[in-house]
């Protein structure tokens, strides 16, 4: 009997300590500490959605932003996504109803709108908010999300993709000259709307040999004028991807003439693809080849996208939608 209760109370703590190290704690961007039991089988992705083809985790998906129904990736890996996987609305506007009915076991969104966040929180929901400042803290969601999901292994060789093309781009911006580095201004929603130092893309630049021509704004993005973007005197101009104006409309504006980037027709749209997603990679790739088309001649970037898509997303590019040379 005595040898029998010992092993009644060596499976109690087996028990115990199985059922803690089923269960993950994270501090999210709003400082909140979450607890998180696993397996989680049931969750709303608002963000970053783009992992989802990624892991392969359409069966743990009950709702999603409805800003995932315009991703080309999103349509081309589900074409039946609208039809299986119901929005909630998105992180700025929450459809509690339909957020409600789907009974997730955790919701993931980002931090920008701290009140919906509250929001969900108050109807219990399991939150956890997130905003992607650098490359580095994209790693770390990631790994979060890959555990999250049992998927590790599939994250890490995600990661690792993603670092070929890293590499790639760093080992060929160490041979830029200090003198030779160019200014280069990322540009958001509005025209004057500019990546400041604390920004995911001020990351990226400085990755791809750049320098952000905002970098003394301290923060993630802000309004300046366009006379502040003349003083700065940028060499290359990018365009979120997303934005509501075309370079055309920068090019062709009287207001921009005396910039270098412009006199010089160095103003580009990124693809309007997520970039809170592994395809950040290729991008800065696209970004790197043309601030440097000098150090990046032999780069075919439609090969490297295209391998990088089979690898990752398990789907030709050419299914998704051609890249811009």
């Amino acid at each position: 009997m005595k040898r029998i209760l010992v092993c009644i109370s060596f499976l109690c703590v087996i028990a115990a300590v199985s059922l803690e190290a089923a269960t993950i704690t994270y501090t999210d961007k709003m400082g909140r500490v979450v607890n998180i039991p696993l397996p989680v089988k049931r969750a709303v992705l608002f963000q970053p959605n783009e992992l989802i083809p990624a892991l392969g985790i359409w069966d743990k998906i009950v709702g999603i932003g409805r800003y995932a129904y315009d991703s080309d990736l999103m349509k081309a890996t589900k074409p039946d996504i609208e039809k299986t996987i119901p929005s909630a609305g998105s992180g700025s506007d929450i459809n509690i109803e339909v957020l409600l009915k789907t009974n997730p076991d955790l919701v993931v969104t980002w931090s920008y709108y701290p009140d919906q966040v509250k929001f969900m929180e108050a109807k219990g929901l399991r939150v956890i908010a997130l905003y992607l400042d650098s490359i580095s803290e994209m790693y770390e969601v990631m790994r979060l999300l890959g555990k999250i999901f049992a998927k590790e292994k599939k994250m890490d060789h995600v990661i690792s993709r993603m670092e070929r093309i890293f590499n790639l781009i760093t080992e060929r911006a160490s041979k830029i000259p200090p003198e030779k580095r160019k200014k280069v201004l990322w540009l958001y929603g509005k025209q004057t709307q500019v990546s400041g130092n604390r920004d995911l893309f001020s990351n990226v630049i400085n990755l791809i040999g750049g320098i952000n021509a905002a970098g003394t704004i301290n923060e993630r993005f802000a309004d300046v004028s366009v006379e502040q973007i003349v003083a700065w005197n940028p060499d290359v101009i990018f365009i979120w991807g997303n934005a509501g104006y075309t370079a055309q409309s920068i090019l062709q504006s009287p207001q921009w003439r005396f910039i270098r980037a412009v006199k010089e027709g160095r103003v580009y749209k990124a693809p309007e693809w997520s970039t809170w997603s592994p395809r950040l990679a290729p991008i800065a790739l696209w970004m790197a080849m043309k601030t440097y088309p000098e150090y990046f001649r032999d780069i075919n970037l439609y090969k490297v996208t295209d391998e990088f898509y089979r690898k990752v997303f398990g789907i030709s590019y050419s299914k998704v939608k051609k890249i811009e040379g």
